[in-house]
């Protein structure tokens, strides 16, 4: 298995760390972002969109973070991490969508103006980002995990650009039960880190 990976890449660390919870090795193969290597030919082969991360498991070729995300948890997870059965599947769906629109474009977003100069509106993303916690933090209030009672891949890709807000700018001190949540996700059997984090 080939992890087409950039290291600071929150998308690409939701692989690295599932990978971790499911203890599957793979190899990195590092993509530099800022020298243009994924807008070459061989890389858009992989990938039309130029974007990491991209997945190469024995030659089934999987590009975005969410479909690689399924794609591992459902050929070598079990139900905890994708359920079949329409109500849970549906949860664990919400909860990727919320880390698609407001997460993705609102926290990724500004800590990628923040950090990474991206010319994006830093107001407008934080302000997006805070709704997004919001929620968050209103659901984690009653319940330990996004979309069931023990964790999903919706917690997976929520986690990474929710721990890295301060990076963009967005205070994470009136959330505290995304602290707590936060926490869990780190207590996970073989949790890794990333930079920031």
């Amino acid at each position: 298995m080939k992890l087409y990976d950039m290291e600071f890449s929150g998308n690409c660390y939701k692989i690295r760390l599932f990978c971790a919870l499911l203890g599957l090795s793979y190899e990195t193969i590092p993509v530099e972002l800022l020298k243009g290597e994924h807008k070459t030919a061989s890389f858009l082969a992989l990938n039309p969109r130029g974007q990491v991360p991209v997945l190469d498991d024995a030659g089934s070729v999987v590009w975005d973070s969410m479909a690689i995300l399924v794609y591992l948890a459902r050929k070598y997870g079990n139900e905890q991490w994708l359920p079949t059965e329409p109500e849970p599947l549906a949860r664990v769906m919400q909860w990727l969508a919320v880390s698609e629109n407001e997460i993705l474009y609102g926290l990724a977003r500004a800590r990628a103006v923040a950090r990474f100069n991206r010319p994006w509106d830093l107001a407008a993303c934080q302000e997006l980002g805070r709704s997004g916690l919001a929620v968050l933090e209103n659901h984690l209030r009653h319940k330990p995990w996004l979309a069931a009672d023990h964790p999903t891949i919706a917690d997976v890709a929520c986690y990474p650009y929710a721990a890295l807000a301060p990076e963009g700018g967005v205070a994470l001190d009136g959330f505290p039960s995304i602290g707590q949540w936060i926490a869990r996700v780190q207590a996970l059997p073989g949790y890794v880190g990333m930079p920031g984090l």
